[in-house]
């Protein structure tokens, strides 16, 4: 199976979630703004969270693309670590007929909340929610 990591992160914080999920499929992480959507296999896409939507580049690249009938499995960051960005792209993608496998979430460092963040045991849930993702 092909897999894609796809992410949009302005402070780093998804970026370590994308690089961890993709070193377990073995494939590199991509910036949405460089990326072109694979014509199949399982698609990670990954946001931030800024003003309690994804990062607005991720919405535009779900908008633009065709996800009918694929998989996706997605993944974010946050202040509160509530998965709000991560609800935000599931109805985007819902509304383009994908089929979504699976979700993760974790709490990102936002100002001076949350340092260290995502941590190791977050990029280690990251990697146990991929190795799900690929049974």
């Amino acid at each position: 199976m092909k897999f894609q990591v796809i992410y949009f992160s302005k402070t780093g914080n998804t970026k370590k979630i994308a690089e961890a999920i993709a070193s377990e499929l073995g494939v590199k992480a991509e910036d949405v703004n460089n990326a072109k959507l694979n014509q199949d296999g399982l698609i990670f896409l990954g946001s931030g969270k800024y003003g309690n939507q994804p990062g607005k580049i991720m919405m535009e690249f779900i908008e633009d693309n065709n996800f009918k009938s694929r998989n996706v499995a997605l993944f974010g960051t946050s202040g509160s670590g509530k998965g709000l960005e991560v609800q935000e792209m599931e109805k985007a993608l819902n509304a383009k007929e994908a089929c979504i496998q699976g979700k993760f979430f974790c709490r990102g460092k936002f100002m001076l909340f949350n340092r260290g963040r995502p941590n190791d045991e977050d990029l280690d849930e990251a990697k146990k929610f991929t190795k799900n993702m690929i049974k």
